[in-house]
């Protein structure tokens, strides 16, 4: 039997300190500890799919919080059905006791977590969707003081119009206008990544 530990935060900025801190507490081998920096609306997630893969029946797979499986009510279910009865993987839940797969295994227990884990996925759902609704609402009140997004506005040269005039006669290339409009600003400059 292996142990494992799984820990999701949702962006590369967000600091997952809490969760692998449980993990070193439950001495879980950093080697079995997968970590992605993703949002949790789906399960497509490079460590989330490695761990899987690696994941065999008898083994124990430990997460700090539901919510860090995944934010999605169906997907969590699913998840936690073919990690616990295809795969025969047990399910340590740190923060929600109840959910331990290793306990309470008649029938009794089984609905229990099952009560449970029907219960937290679907909190963490609504969360996913109060966040996105709170989103919506912060850029409507940004919009509404005037607050612009994306780039800002640069002003075109003063010899636009004669530039798209050469242009439109052939006189000059795309290439060469778009040269000739940025050549007084700032360069347009495209990162990969």
């Amino acid at each position: 039997m292996e142990i494992y530990g799984y820990i999701r935060v949702s962006s590369k900025d967000q600091h997952e300190d809490r969760q692998t801190h449980a993990m070193n507490e439950l001495r879980i081998s950093s080697s079995n500890v997968f970590m992605d920096k993703q949002s949790g609306k789906n399960f497509d997630r490079p460590a989330y799919k490695t761990l899987i893969q690696n994941l065999k029946a008898g083994d124990l797979l430990y997460i700090k919080s539901i919510d860090r499986l995944g934010r999605n009510y169906e997907d969590i279910q699913q998840q936690w059905r073919i990690l616990t009865k295809e795969k025969g993987v047990d399910i340590a839940v740190i923060d929600m006791p109840l959910l331990d797969t290793r306990l309470h295994k008649d029938l009794m227990g089984t609905f229990i977590s099952d009560l449970v884990l029907q219960i937290l996925s679907f909190v963490a759902h609504s969360e996913r969707d109060n966040i996105r609704q709170r989103q919506r609402e912060g850029i409507a009140a940004a919009k509404a003081r005037g607050i612009r997004f994306g780039r800002p506005i640069k002003p075109a040269p003063d010899n636009f119009g004669e530039l798209v005039t050469q242009w439109s006669n052939k006189k000059l290339s795309t290439q060469d206008l778009l040269k000739r409009v940025y050549e007084r600003h700032e360069p347009i400059v495209c990162v990969a990544g």
